[in-house]
């Protein structure tokens, strides 16, 4: 009796020991990365939209370019993929602990996060914000928007709102899955929005480039994602490609998004 109450007391000390991977990294560093499109695959082109209403101030600049896939025809960079950092596990549960993220964190102070409808299309189209954040939906045209969208843990909303108004959600609370938006009056107009609970996550630029500021030192797993087809590597991508970051400057290799050639 005396030897299993002892395994249980050691047991239970050990649980509450800090263990490896909470321990603060040796360094931290900036990562940078590019997100390409397959070599070889054709470059898909970008249709316009079938604008139906409004078409007086829609269309004043022009047929409007479908964003929901844009390649660099270029260098075969994507646009608007977002990327996030995460544990070097497979489990879903995981998170950064509070000693992988950078001091200077601490001192980060929430901020309004604006998505603008300036001619009949979200600006941006992908938006990232952290939990604590408010976003502000902003209407700056002449004609009236809405704002749809549902989500797992920031409510439901439809605002209508009038030429120069907003409308504020927030503060915000991290959420797994993205949250999808639009606005009903002009069913082309749609977006997305991401919630983090960590400063390690970025969306690519027009050459498909992003970058990580005072990322931990160490081995982790990058996650890639886009709204048209979800992960890179499907199901499993959700755990994200594994990856080591040393020094004060990483440089990772560039990721083919293959499922977006399919």
């Amino acid at each position: 009796m005396r030897c299993r109450l002892f395994s249980l007391a050691a047991f239970a000390a050990a649980a509450v020991l800090p263990s490896a991977a909470a321990q603060p990294p040796a360094g931290w560093s900036n990562v940078k990365g590019q997100i390409t499109f397959p070599a070889g695959a054709p470059i898909p082109e970008r249709k316009a939209l079938d604008v139906t209403q409004d078409k007086a101030h829609c269309l004043s600049k022009g047929p409007i370019p479908d964003e929901t896939l844009i390649v660099n025809g270029k260098n075969r960079g994507i646009k608007n993929v977002v990327v996030w950092l995460r544990p070097d596990d497979m489990n879903a549960k995981s998170k950064l602990p509070a000693e992988q993220i950078h001091p200077s964190d601490k001192g980060r102070k929430a901020a309004e996060v604006t998505i603008d409808q300036p001619c009949c299309m979200f600006t941006p189209r992908v938006t990232l914000v952290r939990a604590g954040d408010t976003l502000v939906a902003k209407n700056s045209a002449p004609v009236a928007h809405n704002f749809f969208w549902t989500s797992g843990n920031n409510g439901d909303h439809n605002p209508t709102i009038p030429a120069g108004g907003s409308h504020k959600i927030g503060p915000l609370n991290p959420e797994t899955a993205p949250i999808p938006y639009k606005c009903t009056i002009h069913p082309w107009m749609n977006g997305v929005v991401r919630v983090f609970d960590h400063p390690y996550y970025a969306v690519t630029d027009d050459d498909g480039n992003f970058s990580l500021a005072n990322a931990p030192q160490g081995k982790y797993r990058m996650v890639v994602w886009h709204e048209k087809v979800g992960f890179l590597g499907g199901k499993d991508g959700r755990f994200g490609t594994p990856i080591e970051i040393k020094g004060d400057a990483t440089q990772l290799k560039a990721m083919d998004f293959g499922e977006l050639a399919k």
